[in-house]
């Protein structure tokens, strides 16, 4: 369940910095697409980095799918990730038009 918040946040994270970044957007799709990909590693480095495991308290609530902090750093991770690497490629595509 995280890694599908992690995708999707990607995708709006990637397009929420095109919008704001018009000159490196790669259009709806690819801001999508490369926000999905930005979305998954960058949640999953968050995760592994913060330490993905619940507390035992909350063992029950993780079970279910319903652990509050691994939603939040899963939305966190994956539109950060998902807008990060947005812009890398959008600032590749713009080099790679230069040469």
């Amino acid at each position: 369940m995280e890694l599908i918040i992690q995708l999707i946040a990607g995708a709006i994270g990637g397009n929420a910095a095109g919008a704001v970044l018009k000159d490196k957007s790669l259009g709806t799709l690819g801001n999508s697409l490369a926000g999905i990909v930005g979305g998954g590693i960058g949640g999953q480095i968050l995760a592994a980095l913060l330490g993905g495991g619940a507390m035992p308290a909350d063992a029950a609530a993780a079970a279910s799918g319903l652990d509050v902090g691994a939603i939040v750093q899963s939305l966190a991770g994956g539109g950060v990730g998902g807008a990060v690497v947005m812009v890398i490629v959008g600032v590749l595509k713009g080099m790679m038009k230069k040469a």
